[in-house]
């Protein structure tokens, strides 16, 4: 798009045909042609990507649960930050075959490689303190503390997991039953909560007998690394 236009409905326009195209994907098509949208599955359909761990990580969770997280996240063969770490890896690498220092006053191919190699040796510094961190989630309480000391530190959390451009409705009829997964109703809550969701207490169902706080979680695997 032109920097000045005519008048100002030329300027409009030039807009309105802009926002259009990039509706079509940058393609110049027909009015009639039916829009193109990128498809955004609802963290519940993959559990194990990182939105469904985002989702699956809430205030109320174990630190077993938590531990599992983070053995996901930073498992070595197939966790979401090791690659990652190879990803940025790679772009390093990339750059690093098309050096060339001819001119040692301007290299903008040599700034460039120079911030990938650090964030990669930074991404492998956060594998080696999520390592460590996941030992020590064993030994925090699984109570809640006092909310006022929340406040001495800041929260990290900055958006919630995006989901379908559509709607939580579009993917309404693919959620998982309560008969075919016992956990759905964990994981319905998970979705619904926020990092700064208001922890409810509800009165026990007749009938039915709460879950013993103290019970012994199942063992996890061994971690590989």
């Amino acid at each position: 798009m032109p920097e000045f236009y005519p008048s100002i409905g030329d300027a409009v326009g030039a807009a309105m045909q802009h926002n259009i195209r990039l509706a079509y994907g940058g393609k110049t098509s027909s009015p009639d042609a039916p829009l193109q949208a990128r498809h955004l599955p609802h963290p519940s359909a993959d559990l194990y990507s990182v939105p469904g761990m985002i989702a699956r990580l809430t205030e109320t969770a174990t630190p077993h649960e938590v531990a599992g997280i983070i053995e996901e996240v930073n498992g070595a063969l197939v966790g979401a930050l090791p690659q990652l770490t190879e990803l940025v890896a790679a772009a390093a690498d990339w750059t690093r075959a098309r050096l060339t220092f001819e001119n040692p006053h301007h290299n903008p191919t040599f700034e460039t490689w120079t911030r990938l190699a650090a964030a990669t040796r930074m991404l492998r510094d956060v594998q080696e303190e999520l390592a460590v961190a996941e030992d020590m989630i064993s030994a925090c309480p699984a109570e809640l503390s006092d909310p006022r000391y929340r406040d001495e530190v800041p929260a990290l959390r900055t958006r919630e997991p995006h989901s379908d451009v559509l709607g939580d409705d579009a993917v309404a009829d693919t959620q998982p039953s309560a008969a075919q997964s016992p956990e759905a109703g964990r994981q319905r809550a998970a979705r619904a909560s926020s990092p700064h969701a208001v922890i409810q207490q509800t009165a026990p169902v007749a009938g039915t007998t709460p879950e013993s706080p103290t019970s012994t979680p199942p063992p996890r695997p061994p971690r590989s690394r």
